[in-house]
């Protein structure tokens, strides 16, 4: 496997960064994965700008333009022909001083990987965590590198025999699966937690509710408690590398399921044309 680190494309064995780097001690640093389909990493932009956004955040310097990386990551895909993959994008604050001062770290780290795409679960079975997310959380609108307690709440699922992690916040209300966004179905409205509530602003999750703007679907941003989930009409994870996947377990306990999870998935995918990006698969 060819990786990109720091402007080089060179074997993953030779990839190697400072033991120094603020990533690697203190998570200091950010990161984005995109779904690559048909030799494109889909929705470029939103991500990027994700990334900006939180690199001005975290007071870090991209090192490079987000077209001009686009480029770079064309060739890697070439480079290792995976045309059809996932592609993550890492950045550190690099090297500095120690301790927690940012202060002499002004060299950022940015690596580049490609990996396999996986079969895709589906539907999923969720349990609910015991970690809660904090409410009002600023670097909760960031994929920051810092992810200790999404860890230990999908090691706490696994083990409860499911596949993904529901997470509540400080409040009691549903916030967001571990690596992706919670959307249910009631009174015939697509429903998700606002932001506010510990969810990351996900970039599947926008496309989403622009999917329903334009169809006329109604959308509402609501507080609701775990239990309320097992009444609803149908609930659904969105991540940018899945896509949409329904749920259909809660803590061991059968969700209902609704045929109009299926057509707004269609509905997904189509929206990568309207981006002038390739469409990813169903």
């Amino acid at each position: 496997m060819i990786v990109f680190l720091n402007g080089r494309f060179v074997p993953e064995a030779q990839a190697v960064v400072p033991i120094t780097d603020r990533g690697f001690l203190y998570g200091d640093g950010l990161f984005e994965t995109l779904r690559v389909s048909h030799g494109q990493p889909l929705r470029w932009s939103r991500h990027l700008a994700r990334l900006q956004r939180g690199a001005e955040f975290l007071r870090i310097v991209l090192p490079w333009a987000a077209e001009d990386l686009r480029k770079l990551a064309l060739r890697l895909i070439e480079q290792n022909a995976m045309p059809e993959s996932v592609l993550r994008v890492t950045l550190s604050r690099g090297s500095g001083s120690r301790g927690y001062a940012p202060g002499g770290a002004d060299n950022p780290t940015l690596a580049m990987t490609l990996h396999p795409m996986r079969p895709a679960l589906s539907p999923i079975r969720l349990a609910t965590a015991s970690l809660r997310v904090p409410v009002n959380d600023p670097l909760a609108s960031f994929k920051t590198a810092n992810k200790l307690l999404h860890v230990l709440a999908r090691a706490e699922a696994e083990a409860r025999g499911a596949d993904e992690a529901l997470l509540l916040n400080t409040e009691g209300h549903v916030a967001e699966a571990t690596a992706s966004n919670l959307f249910w179905l009631a009174d015939g409205a697509v429903c998700t937690p606002p932001v506010a509530d510990g969810a990351l602003a996900g970039v599947a999750r926008e496309v989403v509710l622009e999917v329903c703007g334009a169809r006329n679907i109604p959308v509402r941003e609501l507080h609701l408690k775990p239990g309320d989930l097992l009444r609803v009409d149908g609930v659904f994870l969105t991540n940018s590398v899945a896509g949409i996947v329904p749920v259909s377990e809660l803590d061991g306990v059968s969700l209902h399921q609704s045929p109009f999870i299926d057509e707004l998935r269609q509905w997904y995918e189509q929206a990568s044309i309207g981006e002038g990006e390739a469409p990813a698969k169903p």
